[in-house]
């Protein structure tokens, strides 16, 4: 191990220290993104090598019929490469964390359940959960495996996911679709939708105010793995700064809320996560 490395993890320990105790005490709010599914081999939208995309929009995805099946078609790979990852040490900190009356629920912008499949209790999934599928029509809401049964019947040449780029809303990144067949509710033959928030949807308003309460009633808000480019995220920042709560950002790269936070660490969440928990729970 070099100086240099010696050095960096020193002040790593420092750091974590430090956080400890801000947080210790408190009741800790616990807002996470991408990056903290990054080691469970789900990719960041923004993080280093991440490549450039336009996720679909809702008045895409409603409006064009091409371009919802080219959704459909990489939405079921990704969604079968996202069934198939694993909660990493992050999410299992998190969960520790939980338990030791430290956190009082989690709100994540990602889509993938891991957080919920970890063991956390409180999660609020502002972004929906791509394990649940809605009728834009009638609202009736599916299970995924049921629609994904009928998809694969329907299209017995779809590839496999190990084959396809994944990204992190669960899309991938499919380009031959002439022929494939989208399914329909089974109620009332409507649309069926991902129940995840597109690009140009907002975020349910009760689901909203579930993340806001958390909040609200928490002492101190850590962020953790998102550079905070959605305008959700940075509302929940603002109500933790209008309240002069304590905010600690844990994220590899700049994000829109360093400038706000009390402490910014520049770090993996995963081992960060961990190195609190191993302090505090």
């Amino acid at each position: 191990m070099s100086i240099e490395t010696l050095q960096a993890a020193a002040v790593a320990e420092e750091a974590l220290d430090a956080v400890s105790e801000i947080l210790r005490g408190r009741l800790v709010a616990v807002l996470t993104g991408a990056g903290l599914s990054t080691d469970s081999g789900i990719p960041d939208y923004r993080g280093n090598g991440a490549p450039k995309r336009s996720p679909m929009t809702f008045q895409t995805f409603v409006g064009d019929e091409r371009a919802r099946k080219r959704y459909w078609a990489g939405s079921h790979l990704g969604w079968r490469r996202f069934r198939a990852a694993e909660p990493n040490l992050g999410h299992r900190s998190l969960v520790r964390l939980e338990a030791s009356g430290i956190i009082s629920g989690v709100i994540t912008q990602n889509v993938d359940g891991l957080h919920t499949r970890a063991g956390s209790r409180h999660v609020v999934d502002l972004h929906g959960s791509m394990d649940r599928v809605v009728c834009l029509s009638c609202g009736q809401a599916f299970g995924r495996d049921s629609v994904a049964a009928r998809l694969e019947a329907a299209n017995p040449e779809l590839g496999s996911p190990e084959a396809v780029r994944i990204n992190p809303d669960g899309d991938a990144e499919v380009s031959d679709i002439d022929g494939f067949s989208v399914p329909a509710c089974t109620v009332c033959g409507g649309m069926l939708k991902p129940n995840v928030v597109f690009f140009g949807e907002l975020v349910p308003t009760e689901r909203f105010t579930e993340a806001s309460a958390l909040v609200q009633a928490a002492d101190a808000l850590i962020v953790a793995g998102s550079s905070l480019a959605v305008n959700s995220g940075i509302r929940l920042l603002e109500q933790a700064r209008r309240r002069r709560l304590p905010i600690v950002v844990i994220n590899r790269g700049v994000t829109k809320g360093d400038g706000r936070a009390l402490v910014k660490l520049e770090a993996g969440t995963s081992e960060a996560l961990a190195g609190l928990a191993a302090r505090l729970a």
